[in-house]
């Protein structure tokens, strides 16, 4: 049976529990373990795919097509293990399951309550699997004390009552904010944390202290006292120029090693600094002496929103680093105006995946500029319906080509699959929003002599999706003929384009598919891979 560990957060949001769970994952797999990282989120949306990405970042898509947190793509970058389905819950999830099960009398006419019923919900998703793994970590979204998680938190306590200590570790995320005018840490937030967390019947046994600043003797011990934790277990999780410079920055904090003592784990020091360096070692020496820097600029609509890209930008830095390469990311938002003017000094150019019309103008701006100027250019989903739509107008004359999802009268170049046999009469998902999309990984057929085929360097792949809206190649072929553009990718069954290219440009290639979401920093994707090496001009 597996050994479970919960991460939770105090104080506030948004300090980093997902990557110190990732980082937890990786360093017990450098001690030779298997693990499994699941999220339980307290909203009480079913998922997050209908979040605006203002709000909660983006939307990442697993294999079997669910859409879960952001965090999912730390989880798997940091551990190259899939996620899916069963490593994702919110409370909206939880009560739906909960009830249709009283519908269908399953509690056979018991009132229905938070305590037996909503808990034993949350322990069985959180024990699925835990005969295949040796560890399951579990991270607890929001912040402690959140009305939403008080039955996520109870539910821990009880696994901890049931399974006693020696299954199960808590290790609490919290922050030690700086105030610059005193020089100081301050320790009370993170002390009122802890207490909120001991009044709900869990005592943290690891702190980690996010901050700034090193953690001295003095703050350490004050910690261990009011919070009553022992001092080897208050480990400091200080700043770091980049993420995947932490897992070896909590092993030097000592965070692995008191997992170990606290499973009664043989902790072996050389075995692990070995592993260790030949995964993460490596890795860091190339982040921090890169040879050169390009700059890559993702043009979007979401970009104040720094999570909203979050994988696209660290597939954009996997490729870097596979290079050597420091490569620097220009946000550029579709609402900023002149866009030639933000994107006239860059060396390469993604146009991400996106909904509706705002932004839609400006985005094909910005690849009519990399098509004409032929600037290393990368669309992905409504990036590559975006550049087919701007070559139909622009080279093939097709003046009103566009997309079912943008205006209620045109040439639908980009349209709803139903439409394609129903003669326009249907529209695609207009009542229900949430899983009415593409969603997961599809196999994809490339031809040979392309682009393409150069990059992948094989002839069938298999990429996640996201999306509604489909490009009519069964309609308009003769027009994308004209308009130069090479469908190189085609669905398993040749119906769907999934890679469009054109030959008159150094390197312009756009995907239906969501690459990004592939890629890993030690494995950088192929795509991304081939677009920084376009723009160094390799």
């Amino acid at each position: 049976m597996a050994r479970f560990v919960f991460v939770t957060g105090g104080v506030m949001s948004s300090i980093g529990k997902g990557i110190s769970s990732a980082s937890i994952g990786a360093l017990l797999q450098a001690h030779g373990f298997s693990v499994r990282i699941k999220k339980l989120d307290p909203y009480l949306n079913i998922d997050p795919g209908t979040i605006s990405p203002y709000k909660h970042g983006e939307v990442y898509v697993m294999d079997d097509g669910c859409e879960g947190d952001l965090d999912f793509g730390h989880y798997e970058r940091f551990t190259n293990v899939c996620c899916t389905k069963e490593d994702s819950t919110t409370t909206g999830k939880i009560y739906s399951q909960i009830l249709t099960k009283e519908r269908t009398g399953e509690y056979l006419g018991s009132d229905v309550q938070i305590i037996p019923h909503v808990t034993t919900e949350i322990k069985n998703f959180i024990k699925a699997g835990e005969d295949k793994v040796d560890f399951i970590i579990c991270e607890i979204g929001g912040t402690i004390g959140d009305i939403e998680g008080l039955p996520f938190i109870e539910a821990l306590r009880q696994m901890k009552l049931e399974f006693g200590a020696n299954k199960t570790i808590f290790i609490h995320l919290t922050y030690l904010p700086y105030i610059k005018t005193s020089d100081e840490l301050k320790t009370k937030p993170t002390q009122h944390s802890v207490k909120t967390m001991q009044s709900l019947g869990v005592q943290p046994d690891i702190l980690l202290c996010r901050t700034e600043h090193a953690i001295n003797d003095d703050i350490r011990k004050k910690i261990s006292m009011f919070c009553n934790i022992q001092e080897q277990n208050v480990i400091q999780a200080v700043d770091a120029v980049s993420i995947y410079l932490i897992p070896e920055m909590y092993h030097e904090s000592g965070l692995d090693k008191q997992i170990c003592e606290h499973f009664k784990i043989a902790y072996n020091e050389t075995n692990v600094n070995k592993a260790l360096y030949e995964k993460w070692g490596k890795l860091k020496n190339t982040i921090v002496s890169p040879k050169q820097s390009i700059t890559i600029a993702i043009v979007g609509k979401y970009t104040k929103a720094k999570d909203a890209y979050i994988s696209l930008a660290q597939a954009i830095l996997h490729a870097g680093f596979a290079n050597s390469v420091k490569t620097n990311i220009k946000l550029v938002d579709t609402d900023n105006g002149d866009i030639i003017k933000h994107i006239s000094d860059v060396d390469g150019i993604v146009v991400p995946g996106g909904f509706s019309t705002r932004g839609t103008e400006e985005k094909m701006e910005a690849i009519k500029f990399a098509r004409e100027k032929n600037i290393p250019f990368l669309g992905i989903c409504l990036g590559m319906q975006l550049a087919v739509i701007e070559s139909c107008r622009n080279i093939a004359n097709v003046k009103n080509a566009t997309s079912r999802e943008f205006e209620i009268d045109g040439e639908y170049v980009v349209d709803a699959m139903e439409s394609w046999d129903h003669d326009g009469t249907t529209t695609y998902a207009q009542n229900q929003k949430g899983g009415t999309m593409r969603l997961g990984a599809y196999k994809c057929v490339i031809a040979n002599n392309t682009l393409a085929h150069r990059i992948y360097n094989c002839n069938e792949i298999n990429e996640r999706h996201r999306h509604r809206y489909e490009i009519n190649i069964k309609k308009y072929s003769d027009v994308f003929k004209k308009a130069g553009l090479i469908f190189s990718g085609m669905s398993e069954d040749k119906t769907l384009p999934e890679i469009v290219e054109r030959n008159d440009c150094d390197f312009f290639i756009a995907t239906q598919f969501h690459p990004e979401f592939k890629s890993r920093p030690f494995a950088a994707h192929p795509l991304f891979n081939a677009l920084v090496r376009a723009a160094l001009h390799l």
